[in-house]
């Protein structure tokens, strides 16, 4: 293996733990994150299920998670193995789902950013209050799990670029042109 793969592999090893651990550190901040307050005599509990574009992002860093864990294995039997990604179907399979996981993880950091915006400093013209004022710890930890869920898709955008790297570099420049069909 020549040294430009092996500082690939080992960039792409190094970025794909980062998203495993990003992400299950989002999901797990995310999912045990609860609060209770007392309203006069009720007791209100805000929880991650209550906004529907947070439970999109468990979801999200779940699959992204478990991804880029068995991707990581992948890198280090190949490394191990001294082998370099030669086959192009291969080769399309993860480049589609590297791509794949960065969309719907920004798509799923993007739903939740306008949540929590509007969790933070509500809605006058549809006369939703502010619930961070409210729900501070809560907020507080949301905030933590979807910077680290932020982590993780920023990761994510750089291993599909190494995978894109990896995908086009398999079809190099032809020689001679004129005989290439179409």
């Amino acid at each position: 293996m020549k040294l430009i793969d092996r500082r690939m592999r080992l960039t792409e090893l190094l970025l794909r733990c980062s998203i495993s651990v990003f992400a299950l550190l989002a999901l797990i901040l995310v999912v045990t994150d609860t609060e209770v307050k007392l309203i006069f005599t009720i007791k209100k509990t805000a929880k991650y299920t209550d906004m529907k574009a947070v439970v999109f992002l468990v979801v999200a860093n779940g699959i992204a998670a478990v991804y880029s864990l068995l991707q990581s294995v992948r890198c280090v039997v190949g490394t191990m193995k001294g082998k370099v990604l030669f086959s192009k179907p291969l080769a399309w399979a993860f480049f589609s789902g590297d791509q794949a996981m960065a969309y719907l993880n920004v798509a799923a950091i993007a739903a939740t950013a306008e949540s929590g915006v509007i969790a933070r400093e509500g809605e006058e013209d549809l006369q939703w209050m502010r619930v961070c004022t409210m729900y501070g710890k809560f907020c507080n930890q949301m905030a933590i799990g979807v910077s680290s869920a932020l982590l993780a898709s920023i990761a994510m955008v750089f291993v599909s670029c190494i995978s894109a790297f990896s995908l086009f570099r398999l079809y190099g420049a032809t020689k001679d042109r004129r005989t290439t069909p179409w």
